[in-house]
């Protein structure tokens, strides 16, 4: 009897959990490396029902940018401060959880971390996942941490995305009085390609119609559901990219793989979102509840480990494997932007985010005013009534539905790319090739450089972009080169970039993952 009243009196607490205090619970999902188009409610084919679910009735957030490489985000999300200022700074400046912490929150972070230091001395009050930038998807690695403790109980059926979902469900079930921030931090779909092997088979063969079809399905689908206008056309196709129509079937066999893990990757992640919704719906905590959900970059297009992976006889998928997406589904996974992970370019910078909290703002909505990833921290501190100054701005006003005013001026810079992006014009630099300048109220998709039409405001802009690089970063702009670099290079698609080889899938490995008899064309 003693025991059913005790089940009881807890079943209350949990079902009365962030909904005894007007300040919403907060959980921030960022999902690693994906790309702009990747979500059904973004354009792409791959199933994401509770993503879209979570749009359909909160608002998707056309326009939010991030800083195109994963630590310079992470760095700019929770202290929203640009990022030159906000990494040397980062153990001094108070982040998001130590503010909340103030307002009473408990605190944990779920997954990738990627920053200096230790999270459980930076406001976390728990902390389940990985320190460095990227680990094995099935087994784990030795920098995983269970709170303060080297964790390495990775079982057979261990899978990141699975496990980040059941660590935060077990977080937010834990009866408390007081509201709770989650930050969500996936693996998925960063490199390693990895998924269980059933899931990827159910996309194998879906991807033989190559990427340039894919983009231009997604394109038409984002058209259709109101992202882009009717009128809306594609930018050139890359001239770094061959067409698909060039490769062996060899080539396509592999390549069709390589976007079927990725693919398996994101549904897979969008499952696990699926089970915490359902948690947070079973304990009554949904409707004060701000989900915001984003990508820390646009998706990498690099593959400079596939000779490696294929002689030590791994193919995408695989377990101890580690392959990239490559240029050709970075290229459909961007749509319909240019450019990628570490590009200042729009396929770099922008995610299609999402925001949900019945509570507190309207469904179905569609907001196309620019926001950065620097505004989250002040727009979060906004729903518990703080008032924080960092160099971002709230943008808890837009998702009430006000007017938003005149969109701010942005900065960007990862190694020789950079950009500044004003109400009308972004002048932006790839792989230190120069300056281009583009009206993106006119040319959304940066196609037309205007740089040499307008030699005086492409002269303005780069001084102010310097300004506030001085500012921030108080030294000297000398970048490092992609050029030089072991895991990047130059990339640019008008011809900076060098031309990619999609590797061919070899006749002794092609049967671990087979076509189906009739594949999707």
């Amino acid at each position: 009897m003693k025991a059913l009243l005790l089940c009881f009196l807890i079943s209350l607490v949990t079902a009365g959990q962030g909904l005894s205090s007007s300040k919403p619970n907060i959980i921030v999902i960022l999902a690693d490396d994906m790309g702009y188009s990747d979500l059904g409610c973004y354009g792409s084919e791959i199933p994401t029902p509770h993503l879209d679910t979570l749009a359909k009735n909160g608002a998707r957030l056309t326009h939010c940018r991030n800083a195109s490489m994963c630590v310079v985000t992470r760095a700019s999300l929770l202290t929203g401060k640009w990022w030159p200022s906000a990494l040397p700074t980062f153990e001094k400046t108070p982040l998001l959880p130590e503010l909340l912490k103030e307002q009473n929150y408990r605190s944990a972070l779920i997954g990738k971390w990627h920053l200096k230091g230790h999270p459980m001395d930076r406001g976390f009050d728990h902390f389940f996942g990985f320190l460095n930038g990227f680990t094995d998807h099935f087994a784990g690695s030795l920098s995983y941490r269970l709170n303060r403790e080297p964790f390495q109980d990775f079982g057979p059926d261990y899978y990141s995305s699975d496990a980040f979902a059941d660590r935060a469900i077990s977080f937010i079930e834990k009866p408390s009085e007081d509201p709770f921030f989650v930050y969500l931090s996936f693996q998925a779909p960063h490199n390693p390609l990895q998924a269980p092997k059933a899931d990827i088979m159910r996309h194998r063969g879906n991807y033989l119609k190559g990427w340039q079809s894919i983009r231009e399905a997604r394109f038409a689908k984002q058209k259709k559901i109101g992202l882009f206008p009717a009128d809306a056309t594609l930018p050139a196709y890359p001239k770094n990219l061959p067409t698909w129509e060039a490769l062996s079937p060899a080539q396509r066999d592999l390549e069709d793989l390589r976007m079927a893990t990725y693919a398996a990757m994101i549904e897979r992640m969008d499952q696990a979102i699926g089970r915490l919704i359902a948690s947070l719906k079973k304990s009554n905590q949904l409707d004060n509840t701000l989900i915001l959900f984003l990508s820390d970059n646009g998706t990498d297009s690099f593959s400079v480990v596939d000779k490696h992976m294929l002689v030590k006889g791994k193919l995408p998928g695989d377990r101890n494997s580690n392959w990239q997406p490559g240029i050709g589904w970075a290229y459909a996974s961007v749509t319909p932007w240019r450019l990628y992970k570490i590009s200042q370019h729009a396929g770099g910078v922008t995610t299609g985010a999402i925001a949900h909290w019945p509570k507190g703002i309207p469904k179905a909505q569609t907001l196309h005013h620019p926001i950065h990833v620097v505004d989250f921290l002040p727009t979060l501190l906004a729903t518990t009534g703080s008032d924080q100054k960092r160099d971002g701005t709230s943008f808890l006003p837009l998702l009430k539905g006000e007017t938003p005013g005149t969109p701010a001026t942005s900065f960007y810079q990862y190694m020789d790319h950079r950009a500044i992006r004003t109400a009308r014009f972004t002048l932006t630099e790839a792989d230190a090739s120069g300056w281009e300048l583009f009206d993106h109220q006119s040319d959304p998709f940066e196609t037309k450089n205007l740089a040499s039409q307008k030699p005086a405001l492409v002269k303005t802009l780069a001084s102010q972009w310097h300004q506030w690089w001085n500012t921030q970063s108080g030294k000297k702009y000398r970048p490092q080169s992609t050029a030089n670099s072991p895991h990047y290079k130059p990339q640019g698609d008008q011809g900076s970039g060098k031309l990619y080889q999609p590797t061919p899938m070899p006749s002794h490995l092609s049967s671990r993952y087979p076509l189906p008899k009739s594949p999707s064309r």
